[in-house]
């Protein structure tokens, strides 16, 4: 996960279409930022893919309205040469063919997760089994450490209305 655009960087229909109310935390901050850098960077492991992960953050990212990794993570997942299908459709996954057993699991768990105060139980056995058949045990904290750090960076960029690059 990249830091999100420095106020200096924005451009001038940027600047006119949606300011920012602060300096972005990570900004403010540049610990908490080599923190997040360093949570995203313990979750990269070959027992959970590149795409997986670029999925799950999309997914997040859609369900939280965070224009800012929405975008950013669509663009990795055409640039790791993914198919316009999977990403156009991935909000609605289900209902379409496009994505692994494996896949499907990660992204029910991503919405479980994301979603939590929607249902007593935010995790439901039926999902944490059909993830827990996909991935080990590493792969699988790799994957809850991951929903959980792009909702961090979703959470942090819808405070303070952060923007996507142009």
């Amino acid at each position: 996960m990249q830091a999100p655009m420095s106020p200096e960087m924005e451009t001038p229909s940027q600047a006119t279409a949606i300011q920012p109310r602060m300096r972005h935390p990570v900004y403010v901050l540049p610990q908490a930022n080599q923190a997040l850098q360093a949570l995203n960077q313990a979750t990269r492991n070959d027992d959970l893919p590149h795409v997986t992960r670029e999925l799950v953050h999309l997914r997040a990212s859609q369900i939280n309205g965070c224009s800012v990794c929405t975008q950013m993570h669509a663009q990795a997942l055409k640039e790791a040469g993914e198919s316009d299908n999977r990403i156009f459709t991935s909000a609605a996954w289900r209902d379409t063919p496009y994505f692994t057993g494996a896949e499907r699991a990660a992204l029910a768990l991503t919405e479980a997760l994301t979603r939590i105060s929607d249902r007593a139980d935010p995790v439901s056995d039926e999902v944490w089994d059909e993830a827990a058949r996909h991935y080990d045990e590493k792969a699988l904290a790799a994957l809850l450490v991951d929903i959980a750090q792009i909702n961090v960076w979703n959470r942090l960029n819808a405070a303070v209305r952060q923007f996507p690059a142009q």
